[in-house]
């Protein structure tokens, strides 16, 4: 992917990956322009015929009864920005403010804000020279979209703020210095228009999207890894079973399952060795697949609101200026919600594999996965900490979305907590990357004590298992390794795509 080409309409979950995180190029459409001028000029039409209209020629939320002069409103324009930049905490990550200005810019060029074409593309140049302004993570409601961090967006544009650039943080008309790019005086509509809209909390909950997509899939493989080490039961992802209960997810784990481990001697069939496996091996059609249609909902709904008009008012092409409640972050909220809940059953069933691979009194391994348990801990505490982590998960995972805080004087009376439904969800995902290699690490040590009765692996659990060996190698004895390193090296496989790579070079895994 050379350059993504925003038009407002067709914008995908991939285009915003390699935009975030590769720095692709971005331009605007040339088919977007015009309607980006024609909004604008219905603005400039408002303000010259001082007509009432919320946010041009009126104060902000509760103060929407307030008339605002034309020699007063550039000021208003930055004094929503000063006022409103009143964030938290750490900084969002590089790549989720490069995703929240692309997302911004795509809502933008639909032409329904009324900003000028000059101010889009000072923000389309930011990006484009990565100029990352400082966003604090924590201020918004999902209200009126994401109002403090936008307003830090916004920020460096005017000369204020801070903003990183070539990887210092500097002060934000510094930082626009350097990288060429001139200051810009905001106008009618202009501030609104550039902090009105569900931006951040879409950046935030689309990126951590992305990584539960490739989640989903490493949880097939470590838990095709997990079933050879146990010489696990095929007979359960057989295709004639799951199409008489037909979701989506199931039938493709099930697919999933069986096409990674084909070839494989160590899978066994009914009764062959035992009669049935416990349900987190048997039961991940049921358990993954559920997941999968949850995450592929949200993929949806990401979709949607990325090529969004979430602005207030919208000014329509004909000339209407409608205030609304496109900004309201309800319609992501309960899917981030949904993102959060599959990404922690993923973490909460592959904990419980890792625990049977760890527990003699479960497996046929040694205790610990350690030729010589006693001096040696082998793998204990790696149990500990992935349940450590399926634990914080269950509790990150209650719903931000049923919660609701009054502001502004009542008139935002019912806000969506969207954008904190999204935080959660990226650290949801976070841990249990975490304890899905956790568990591929630990299958892996597994399948090793299995080599020397000459059995062999399906082609894609292969692939998976020369990737991690190429890393790290069989725990003999605990002097040999600091486990913390080793895990560390399994987690950037899987991070930096690694083992999914070399996988889907054998296998296609499928999400639905």
């Amino acid at each position: 992917m050379n350059k993504v080409i925003l038009n407002g309409s067709d914008l995908t979950l991939e285009e915003l990956v390699a935009v975030a995180r590769d720095h692709v190029e971005v331009e605007i459409a040339e088919s977007a322009i015009a309607a980006i001028e024609e909004s604008r000029r219905i603005v400039d039409e408002i303000v010259e015929q001082e007509r009432v209209v919320y946010g041009v020629t009126t104060g902000f939320g509760s103060l929407c009864e307030v008339s605002i002069s034309n020699d007063e409103s550039s000021q208003l324009q930055e004094n929503l920005i000063r006022t409103h930049a009143v964030g938290y905490g750490n900084p969002l990550p590089e790549d989720e403010v490069r995703a929240t200005i692309l997302i911004r810019i795509n809502s933008l060029v639909k032409g329904y804000s009324g900003i000028r074409l000059s101010v889009v593309n000072t923000l389309l140049a930011m990006l484009n020279k990565n100029v990352i302004p400082f966003i604090p993570e924590k201020g918004s409601l999902g209200a009126s979209g994401d109002l403090a961090p936008l307003a830090h967006m916004v920020l460096p544009m005017l000369g204020l703020g801070r903003a990183y650039y070539d990887g210092e943080l500097l002060p934000g008309k510094e930082a626009m210095e350097k990288a060429g790019l001139e200051i810009v005086t905001l106008v009618a509509k202009e501030g609104l228009a550039l902090i009105n809209g569900t931006s951040v909390l879409t950046a935030i909950g689309a990126l951590a999207t992305h990584d539960a997509i490739d989640l989903l899939k490493l949880a097939d493989i470590a838990g095709a890894l997990s079933m050879e080490a146990h010489r696990g039961i095929i007979d359960a992802f057989y295709e004639k079973l799951h199409i008489i209960r037909p979701h989506k997810g199931c039938l493709a784990t099930a697919k999933n399952i069986r096409e990674l481990v084909e070839g494989s001697t160590y899978i066994t069939h009914t009764a062959q060795l035992r009669v049935q496996d416990p349900y987190s091996l048997r039961c991940m059609p049921q358990i993954h697949g559920a997941n999968k249609d949850s995450i592929a909902y949200v993929k949806e709904k990401v979709e949607i609101e990325i090529n969004s008009g979430t602005d207030n008012p919208i000014i329509t092409p004909d000339g209407d200026v409608i205030s609304g409640g496109n900004f309201h972050g309800e319609p992501m909220a309960q899917p981030f919600d949904l993102l959060g809940i599959g990404a922690a059953e993923i973490g909460n069933v592959s904990e419980r594999r890792v625990e049977r691979l760890v527990n003699s009194q479960l497996s046929d391994f040694p205790a610990f996965l350690v030729k010589h348990p006693g001096v040696n801990s082998g793998f204990m505490i790696t149990q500990y900490a992935a349940a450590s982590l399926a634990s914080e998960n269950k509790i990150l995972a209650h719903p931000a979305s049923v919660d609701s805080i009054p502001s502004s004087e009542n008139q935002e009376d019912f806000v969506s907590m969207a954008t904190t439904a999204a935080r959660k969800a990226r650290e949801i995902v976070f841990n249990s990357r975490r304890i899905v290699a956790t568990e591929i690490m630990a299958a892996c040590q597994g399948i090793d004590f299995r080599k020397e009765e000459g059995r062999k692996l399906g082609a894609g659990t292969q692939a998976a298992y020369d990737v991690v060996r190429k890393a790290i190698s069989f725990l003999e004895n605990d002097k040999d390794v600091e486990l913390y390193d080793e895990l560390e090296k399994v987690t950037a496989l899987l991070l930096d795509g690694s083992i999914l790579n070399a996988v889907e070079e054998k296998v296609e895994i499928e999400i639905q």
